[in-house]
């Protein structure tokens, strides 16, 4: 009996089984992010070798239905939303792996698969009972639903260019910590962002000006934007849009 217990409950952590019937933590996410993603970049080759754990946690994600979604916090369904892009991300890649960018996905031409949003409109996963694709978890689901731009730091479209994919999964207890430091982290790399205060211009990532919308509800998107940096922006800065990488943001 004593065996029985044990090995009942080594399943459920494995299926990822709570009292709510998910895995809220995303305990499996999370030991393959911190053990495949360094500084942002992604062994999927080292995910791709542990395939059957991986498709672990997409089955998981997929048998959540829309009631049982619904009875989620809103945090929860936050966290629920961004692991998944992110992980049906890396499917993604690693179904058509290997790729030296995600706009190779779609038709041979990579330009037009990047102007059309081929590679994000793509229907090969479900979620919340139907088959669909990571532009409906993005733009229908977490733009729609949420008022929070901090969205955007967090979802990672596997290029270089995107954001940091963080080493950990997101969390409902620890969301608001980890969104704030996903936004920080993505300003303060000059890499993406600068401010160049001799000519009074300020440099940032496209994704600012793609989703200026929804930076600029309650404030300028200067203001906004002001935080990650040291140096005072000045009102009048003239913004200039960084060109984006779409490299893939494979760690090799």
């Amino acid at each position: 009996m004593k065996q029985f217990l044990i090995t009942f409950l080594c399943f459920g952590l494995w299926q990822g089984i709570s009292a709510e019937g998910f895995d809220h933590k995303h305990l499996v996410w999370d030991s393959l992010l911190k053990k495949y993603v360094k500084n942002g970049l992604v062994s999927y080759k080292g995910i791709q070798s542990e395939e059957g754990t991986f498709r672990q946690y997409l089955d998981n994600l997929s048998k959540v239905s829309e009631s049982q979604y619904q009875g989620f916090t809103e945090k929860e369904k936050q966290s629920f939303l961004i692991n998944a892009y992110n992980a049906f991300t890396v499917k993604l890649i690693l179904d058509h792996y290997p790729v030296e960018s995600i706009t190779e996905i779609g038709s041979p031409f990579s330009k037009i698969n990047l102007a059309r949003g081929i590679p994000w409109k793509k229907e090969f996963f479900t979620l919340l009972g139907k088959s669909r694709h990571l532009d409906w978890i993005e733009h229908e689901k977490l733009r729609k639903d949420f008022n929070e731009p901090r969205i955007h730091f967090a979802i990672v479209c596997a290029s270089i260019g995107c954001p940091h994919l963080v080493s950990e999964a997101y969390t409902a207890s620890a969301l608001e910590k980890q969104l704030q430091a996903a936004k920080l982290g993505f300003l303060k790399n000059p890499k993406k962002n600068s401010y160049d205060k001799t000519t009074n211009t300020l440099y940032l990532s496209k994704i600012f000006s793609w989703f200026q919308t929804d930076f600029t509800k309650k404030t300028t998107l200067i203001q906004y934007v002001q935080e990650g940096f040291e140096e005072p922006i000045k009102p009048d800065a003239k913004i200039v849009y960084n060109e984006y990488s779409w490299d893939l943001n494979e760690l090799k």
